[in-house]
């Protein structure tokens, strides 16, 4: 099936990816997208593993982002692979107190999850090779930038050519 829709907040999606720092640190990142406008609602970066605790934090961040204190007045799809972090127990548990919808793609078949996918090729190419990460502090910095930039100025040809906030702001 399509994985993008039509509208703002019916379906999220949530990936993780890793890379490394000069000084051989590696840092994991779980992150949150719109499938319709694409903004990188959250996203939470660690030298630990990609675990329940992180992604319920980017789950929660997602909702203040879009709603505030607010919970979405009906249930946004939670659409992510078969991670042991996303289908813990927990995680769904607390997808559900936010009014988020658990829903899982096949097993072995990223492509169900393209937007995500498609993210995370955007995100190492035009700003983690380019930029400086000498360690993870860094590193930490320099990525939010890079999502800062990302949301405000990468065009989408699904949006028109237009960046994430330009489409939101229309």
């Amino acid at each position: 099936g399509r994985v993008a829709v039509k509208e703002s907040n019916q379906r999220w999606c949530s990936d993780g990816f890793e890379f490394r720092c000069d000084n051989g640190e590696k840092l994991r990142v779980t992150f949150a997208l719109d499938c319709c406008d694409r903004e990188a609602l959250h996203w939470a970066v660690t030298t630990g593993g990609f675990d329940s605790e992180t992604v319920q934090d980017v789950m929660l961040g997602a909702v203040e982002r879009r709603f505030g204190s607010e919970l979405p007045a009906s249930p946004v799809e939670w659409l992510t692979d078969n991670g042991s972090c996303y289908r813990a127990n927990e995680t769904r548990q607390f997808a559900r107190m936010l009014g988020l919808e658990p829903k899982n793609t096949a097993v072995r078949s990223p492509e169900s999850n393209g937007i995500a996918e498609s993210f995370v090729k955007t995100i190492k190419r035009d700003y983690i090779s380019i930029m400086p990460k000498p360690d993870g502090l860094t590193a930490a910095k320099n990525l939010a930038e890079a999502f800062e930039h990302y949301n405000e100025w990468h065009p989408h040809s699904a949006l028109g050519y237009r960046s994430p906030r330009e489409y939101l702001r229309q």
